[in-house]
């Protein structure tokens, strides 16, 4: 009995002290670095709606035109920060004061995170959702009216199918993948057909669109998948969208741990616009496309007990194939 008192003590002191940890880190994080007065400041600045926010917040969303390359260049779509994005960010704002969820997320993350990956700790949390685009930018994208219907889409590694929902409202039928279980349930839950992580190039059908979005540097075979895609589109009409995080970094997880992919896609250049040159004259022409637009938006990640989101940086393609 002493032995089983004794160790639930330990257990106590083991949580206070983790809590107490946490306290202290969030108390750092919220002084002098990211969420200073003057950080705090900026940030309520550019999610407000007056014209300076806007010159803000166009860091995101900014390209060098002189930098793409002649046949980029046109192809071009400028984006600029909009009511969905900003209703993402007030949402991210609120969770991460949520303190008792915070530190909740926060402990189980730490005792989880040796055994099962990020992805799927997010997934059964109920946390991490992603912005890519919203419904005005994305029918910018693809030359489309609200009201535009396609048959099928086909959404690679679509999370917790909140970005599979904006893309999801112009097609009748809407298909999916996903290799985290609990983020599956999220997609059954949200009735979108599930298919298996090779089933969906041997259904017998083919998709309007398929989007792949920040998968390719997640990936072991991006050039295969890309590929793939390529048959399984319907031909002339069929369009990917691909979204990628630049400077291009790909690594794969794999039980909790991160490694290089098998195959690994160079991509030249150090600045955004000469990444984006380079992806759409070789990499994407060697599988067999063409890019029909592009632009650059900011793939944003709701936060934690730290930061109230997180932001990367994407290029985002509207992709057409080219018959051989």
């Amino acid at each position: 009995m002493c032995h089983l008192q004794l160790r639930t003590l330990l257990f106590v002191a083991w949580v206070l002290g983790y809590i107490a940890f946490l306290l202290a880190t969030r108390k750092m994080w919220t002084g002098k670095y990211v969420r200073s007065p003057l950080a705090r400041s900026l940030f309520m600045n550019m999610i407000s709606e007056s014209e300076e926010a806007g010159q803000e917040t166009q860091e995101w969303y900014k390209c060098s035109p002189d930098l793409l390359g002649e046949v980029v260049r046109p192809l071009f779509v400028q984006s600029h920060l909009d009511q969905d994005t900003q209703a993402f960010l007030r949402r991210s704002i609120e969770k991460s004061g949520w303190m008792f969820t915070q530190f909740y997320h926060s402990f189980i993350s730490t005792v989880l995170s040796p055994m099962v990956s990020r992805t799927s700790i997010n997934g059964f949390l109920g946390r991490g959702s992603m912005f890519v685009f919203s419904a005005d930018q994305l029918q910018q994208l693809l030359r489309v009216d609200p009201e535009w219907r396609g048959e099928r889409l086909l959404d690679l590694g679509a999370g917790d199918g909140g970005v599979t929902e904006v893309m999801g409202a112009h097609f009748r039928e809407v298909y999916a993948t996903e290799v985290s279980p609990p983020m599956k349930w999220h997609l059954q839950r949200k009735k979108y057909r599930l298919l298996g992580i090779d089933e969906w190039q041997h259904t017998g059908f083919q998709y309007d669109l398929i989007s792949c979005l920040n998968l390719l540097d997640r990936c072991d075979d991006p050039l295969d998948l890309l590929r793939g895609i390529h048959r399984s589109l319907v031909p002339s009409t069929g369009r990917l969208i691909l979204a990628a995080v630049l400077p291009f970094q790909p690594w794969v997880e794999i039980g909790g741990k991160w490694q290089r992919p098998r195959e690994h896609i160079k991509v030249k250049g150090k600045k955004w616009e000469e990444q984006v040159t380079n992806l759409s004259n070789e990499v994407f022409r060697e599988v067999g496309f063409e890019v029909e637009a592009v632009t650059r938006l900011p793939y944003l990640c709701e936060g934690d007990m730290y930061k109230d989101y997180y932001v990367l940086d994407d290029a985002v393609f509207v992709l057409k194939p080219v018959e051989e």
